[in-house]
C-alpha cells in the first residue's frame, strides 16, 4: 500500500468506519434489546456452525478461566493459528442459557444475559424463564447494534462479496445524528455521496443508512 493509499484508508476509517474479519477478539453477541432496526433484510447466523472448532476452544477457555477470561491475543498459545481457524471441525456444545422476557402488550420477546427488571416502550417486560438457546452463538446479520465500548458508535454483521460474514464498525461515537434536521441531513448525505453509498459490507453504506 502506497503512502497516499494509507492516507485514504485512514481518512475512510475516521470518516465512516471500517470492516474487519470476525475473530475471538472482536466477536460480540448483542442482547435482543441492543439491536436497532435500519429497515434492512435480516438473517440469523450461528457462529458455532460456521466456525465450530475455533469457538469450541473459546468456550472451553471461558469455562476454565471463569471471570478472569480474556480473549487470546496473537502469539498466545491458546489462540488458534490461521490453519486451525480454517480447518477446525469439532462439535460445539450449548453452554448456559440467557433469560427471556415478553412485552405483555405486544407479545414481542426479548433475550437478556442477566436476570432483572426491564422496560420497553414504557412497559415493564414479563419474565418468561430461561431462553431455550444459548445466547452467545447466534447473531443477526444486517441489523446494527450500539457499541458503547467502541471501536465506533455502531457495528453490524453482514456477508461480504465472497459470502463471508464480517463485522462493519461505523459512526462517530462523539457525534449525535441529527437526521430530523433537513439541512443537516441533506448536507451529510451530499458530503458523503449517499445517493451511491457503496456495498453493504462497507462502513459508508451504513453511515448513510443512519442518516
Amino acid at each position: 500500500m502506497s503512502f497516499m493509499d494509507s492516507l485514504d484508508d485512514e481518512y475512510n476509517k475516521q470518516a465512516y468506519g471500517f470492516t474487519e474479519e470476525i475473530t475471538e477478539d472482536n466477536f460480540y453477541v448483542p442482547a435482543e434489546a441492543e439491536y436497532e432496526d435500519f429497515g434492512e433484510e435480516v438473517e440469523e447466523w450461528d457462529i458455532s456452525e460456521a466456525k465450530p472448532g475455533l469457538w469450541e476452544n473459546i468456550r472451553k477457555k471461558k469455562e476454565r478461566e471463569g471471570k478472569d477470561y480474556k480473549p487470546a491475543k496473537k502469539g498466545d498459545k491458546d489462540r488458534p493459528d490461521p490453519e486451525a481457524w480454517k480447518k477446525a471441525q469439532s462439535t460445539p456444545s450449548k453452554g448456559k442459557s440467557s433469560y427471556k422476557y415478553e412485552n405483555p402488550k405486544t407479545g414481542e420477546e426479548f433475550i437478556y444475559r442477566r436476570k432483572g427488571v426491564y422496560r420497553k416502550d414504557n412497559t415493564t417486560l414479563v419474565y418468561k424463564g430461561k431462553a431455550a438457546e444459548y445466547q452467545g452463538r447466534k447473531v443477526k446479520l444486517g441489523k446494527p447494534f450500539l457499541t458503547p465500548d467502541g471501536p465506533k458508535k455502531r457495528s453490524v454483521y453482514v456477508k461480504n462479496d465472497k459470502g463471508n460474514v464480517v463485522k462493519v464498525n461505523f459512526g462517530d461515537p462523539n457525534m449525535k445524528i441529527k437526521k430530523n434536521d433537513p439541512d443537516r441531513r441533506k448536507s451529510f448525505r451530499a458530503r458523503h455521496n449517499c445517493a451511491n453509498p457503496g456495498p453493504r459490507w462497507k462502513a459508508r453504506y451504513w453511515s448513510c443508512k443512519a442518516w
